[in-house]
């Protein structure tokens, strides 16, 4: 297979502001800078989307959040794919908008909920995310690169982050009803 990936610039380890703000998807793929968190940028980039959700969620209606959705979803992908295209590196944990539109896709499918069930929803999603086991896993190794799909990939694990955390917290409903 010929790899149509352009190649890779000189890894960046840690952006900066300047890098943020010196192009728009960067500012985006970098969760509006709760990416350039010096310790768990990924945690930041979750608590960062589920403050910003439940700000959109006291003025759109639940058909408008999903319209905010799908389309953070196609601008992210774009936005992951330059970001790291131009940091050199395939996925780097600042690049949080994948946690922000997946962890909105829990909220938009969980609310209305209380806080602690919303913080369960969190907890499990941080845990699905980092230990990356089953499809999470098998998402992260196989869409790996510097083009489109890998872009895409940076959003499909914590998609399917999501849709763990879903999965167990709809078990659990189950299970105690």
């Amino acid at each position: 297979m010929i790899n149509t990936d352009p190649p890779a610039l000189p890894a960046i380890v840690r952006p900066t502001v300047r890098f943020m703000l010196a192009h728009p998807a960067h500012f985006i793929a970098l969760g509006g800078g709760s990416g350039l968190a010096p310790i768990a940028p990924g945690t930041v980039g979750t608590l960062w989307a589920w403050l910003a959700f439940l700000l959109l969620d006291l003025f759109l209606s639940p058909m408008a959040l999903a319209g905010v959705i799908a389309a953070a979803l196609l601008i992210g992908w774009w936005a992951c794919t330059v970001t790291a295209r131009n940091m050199g590196f395939a996925d780097s944990g600042h690049i949080v908008w994948d946690e922000v539109v997946a962890f909105w896709i829990v909220l938009w499918l969980l609310l209305p909920a209380s806080l602690a069930w919303q913080a369960l929803a969190f907890a499990l999603f941080r845990f699905f995310d980092a230990v990356k086991f089953g499809p999470v896993a098998w998402a992260d190794r196989h869409f790996k690169g510097f083009g489109p799909r890998g872009g895409f990939g940076i959003l499909l694990d914590d998609l399917l982050a999501a849709f763990c955390t879903l999965l167990v917290l709809s078990l659990w409903t189950f299970i105690r009803s």
